[in-house]
């Protein structure tokens, strides 16, 4: 979202009008209607006031990924593989340079940091220890499919590790 609809979006959360928002920064209406518009943009000074008086972060202001109080937000894709993290899923990939086919049985992810997923492939259900791990980077992943819940439920946990 680009500093103008965060700009105009904190503002009427606030029940301000432009007016309003204006007058506590020492400027026009219609300077705010050109930041808001994406005409002109405002001084490093301005932006640290809005903050304060928007009640959000400047690096909420000036960054896209950043919540209201300046913590990252978690990406779809970091959503997702908050998800199926542990479970069992299938992969698919883009590409074979991971050293897996670009189409794959089922894996488990065990974990994920930045740019990676530590992936454990499942070879034998019945001998853990023939199962391989693998760090897989995640522009390599196409799609990722998720055993049903219904099904899972009819699996022992056995079959599904």
């Amino acid at each position: 979202m680009s500093l103008g609809n965060k700009l105009a979006e904190a503002r009427k959360k606030q029940n301000l009008t432009q007016e309003q928002l204006a007058e506590k920064l020492g400027v026009t209406r219609q300077a705010v209607s050109r930041w808001e518009s994406e005409a002109a943009y405002p001084e490093t000074d301005k932006i640290v006031r809005m903050a304060q008086i928007l009640q959000v972060s400047c690096d909420y202001l000036l960054q896209d990924g950043v919540d209201e109080k300046g913590q990252p937000v978690a990406s779809p894709v970091t959503r997702l593989l908050k998800q199926a993290q542990g479970k069992r899923v299938k992969l698919t990939f883009y590409e074979e340079d991971v050293g897996m086919p670009v189409v794959h049985e089922w894996c488990v992810i065990r974990d994920f940091d930045g740019g990676w997923a530590n992936v454990e492939v499942v070879r034998n259900q019945k001998k853990p220890d023939k199962n391989e791990v693998r760090l897989i980077p995640l522009s390599a992943i196409s799609t990722i499919t998720f055993l049903k819940d219904e099904e899972a439920a009819r699996r022992s946990p056995l079959e599904l590790y």
